[in-house]
């Protein structure tokens, strides 16, 4: 009985839905085509090559982002940093590239305004041309990357592309800058994370010292050491530490 009571209003509803179907309108789908045909007017083909052209700066944003920028020798010394409390995951990964990230913009803030005053805005207005906002704006990052190269590392790539001696830093290519640029801020990047190693390799040693003096062999200096060096990293200000000469050292 109760099964009846309840099959009877389930039927009632499938039939309601079956006949709400049967009068409803079809819904129109819309449809997407791509094909290929012949071109009429040589604009069009322009229009198509700079759409291309866009695109695949779009996708090279990321490189172009760590390698004109100053965002290389920042996740590396965080990196470094890292490595160097012995805390594994901790900032995690996304923390100190997000934390690299915004430090980026922030450094390069000048320069993108800089760009953004001498390219951008005088382009969007149809002042200049396009060749001429590209040119005012590959300026100024390609004069950051020049107050930081190394002369040796520019030297190294200009051997290496087999170019006359330029006579000044306009002559020198911008794809010859942006590897000696890449090569320079690694080399400092190493420079900052071996000095930011030094006290913490002191504290292991002194640790590792006191438990062999103890007897205590089979314990694990690391898992003693760890509370000291994040004690020691909060007290003596660490974060503001290493921030701050990072913000300075491209001053």
């Amino acid at each position: 009985m109760n099964g009846g009571k309840i099959l009877k209003p389930l039927l009632v509803i499938a039939f309601l839905l079956t006949a709400a179907s049967a009068f409803a309108e079809p819904v129109a789908l819309p449809t997407v085509s791509v094909g290929m045909g012949k071109v009429s007017k040589p604009g069009d083909v322009a229009v198509v090559l700079q759409i291309f052209f866009l695109m695949t700066v779009l996708s090279l944003a990321p490189g172009l982002l760590m390698m004109t920028t100053s965002f290389t020798r920042i996740v590396v010394v965080l990196s470094f940093l890292r490595n160097a409390l012995g805390t594994q995951q901790a900032p995690s990964n996304q923390i100190i590239i997000g934390l690299s990230l915004f430090l980026t913009f922030f450094i390069m803030a000048p320069v993108w305004q800089q760009i953004n005053v001498q390219a951008l805005q005088p382009y969007r207005a149809q002042t200049i041309t396009q060749d001429e906002a590209l040119k005012r704006a590959v300026a100024p990052v390609r004069k950051f990357m020049l107050s930081q190269v190394r002369e040796k590392d520019l030297a190294l790539f200009i051997n290496l592309s087999k170019l006359p001696r330029p006579k000044n830093a306009d002559d020198i290519p911008t794809m010859t800058i942006i590897p000696a640029y890449m090569i320079s801020e690694l080399k400092t990047a190493f420079q900052i994370g071996f000095l930011v190693y030094i006290p913490f390799l002191v504290l292991d040693m002194v640790v590792a010292s006191v438990l062999m003096s103890m007897g205590m062999m089979m314990l694990p200096p690391v898992m003693i050491s760890l509370p000291f060096k994040i004690l020691l990293f909060v007290l003596v200000d660490g974060w503001g530490l290493i921030i701050g000469s990072l913000v300075k050292s491209f001053g």
